[in-house]
């Protein structure tokens, strides 16, 4: 039931966020999604600069933290540090997969021009990885982090973090092979991932 709980609150609620949120940064919750639109976007000359992935990657990470927090005072359970590890073979390899998944997936929607289906699908996509995968899924460096301070069935003890993030690095890697496999030209579209956004109607 906990599982079932947690992975429709997180299908409904990310699917809201990308909605809101899609106009302003783009919807860029993922660090590794913002690191594989830089890589991507090199080619074409689109996509995030360097300076605003680091920028991403710090507001990611600030907001993940945050939002465990505020979790547990919601609940009244206390934020403290997981003691819940993670690291093993399947898990490891749970993430490699769930994140190439999330990287083809993404960019795949903004190479074939349906970034508008993005909040469901990527909300659809990580609800079904949470029971097909072995890890639940995090298949985000900056969640992994701010899961550090849940100690709840969702936590992750932060021994397993390193091992987690290289998974989830391993898998956009994967991902973005499968990417420009697929949809060669996939690094012009890298300004409409996850949605358009306005830095980007800016510089236009």
């Amino acid at each position: 039931m906990q599982l079932l709980q947690n992975s429709t609150a997180t299908v409904l609620g990310l699917a809201v966020l990308i909605l809101l949120f899609g106009p302003v940064s783009g919807a860029h919750f993922n660090p590794v999604v913002s690191l594989a639109d830089w890589i991507l976007g090199r080619r074409s000359g689109t996509g995030l600069s360097l300076p605003e992935v680091g920028t991403y990657v710090a507001a990611q990470t600030l907001g993940a933290v945050s939002g465990s927090v505020i979790a547990n005072a919601m609940f009244d359970v206390g934020t403290s540090i997981s003691g819940k590890d993670r690291v093993t073979g399947g898990h490891l390899l749970g993430e490699v997969v769930a994140t190439a998944g999330l990287i083809l997936l993404i960019f795949a929607l903004a190479a074939t021009r349906r970034g508008a289906l993005a909040a469901p699908a990527v909300g659809a996509y990580i609800g079904a990885a949470y029971w097909f995968t072995s890890s639940t899924s995090f298949a985000n460096p900056a969640v992994t982090v701010g899961r550090i301070f849940s100690d709840t069935f969702a936590g992750i003890a932060p021994a397993s973090v390193p091992g987690f993030i290289i998974a989830q690095l391993a898998g956009a890697a994967v991902g973005l092979g499968l990417v420009l496999l697929f949809f060669p030209s996939a690094g012009r579209a890298a300004d409409d991932v996850v949605l358009p956004h306005e830095v980007d109607k800016a510089k236009s």
